[in-house]
């Protein structure tokens, strides 16, 4: 199992930015993914999660509105594209295999910083 996060970066608030997960070694439409963060000095946070087919999202409050999960799975990646970034933003955003709808998380990747400063 291998997922690899990119595009994280150093952005203005207000800005946006693209992270992307591509999978490999497994079977990726048959899994739940999400996307968590930590930021420094807290735990690690559920951000978003989406659903095998992509048919059912879900999200932590605060990025509700700014931040949208989707999935390709005939690419076996999934995306975060994030919006209206804030400086509390800030943090080390990691994909994993499973970690919403239920699932424990079974795999996770290396994490892509992203950093919101003016």
């Amino acid at each position: 199992v291998q997922l690899v996060e990119s595009g994280g970066g150093l952005v203005q608030p207000g800005g946006s930015l693209r992270l992307s997960c591509a999978a490999s070694g497994f079977t990726f439409s048959r899994y739940v993914m999400s996307w968590y963060r930590q930021a420094p000095g807290k735990e690690r946070e559920l951000v978003a999660g989406i659903t095998s087919a992509g048919g059912t999202t879900n999200y932590k409050d605060s990025v509700k509105g700014r931040f949208t999960i989707s999935r390709d799975n005939a690419k076996n990646t999934v995306y975060l594209q994030m919006n209206s970034l804030k400086p509390e933003d800030t943090a080390v955003y990691y994909c994993s295999r499973g970690g919403s709808y239920g699932y424990t998380v079974s795999s996770w990747g290396q994490g892509a910083q992203v950093t919101v400063s003016s």
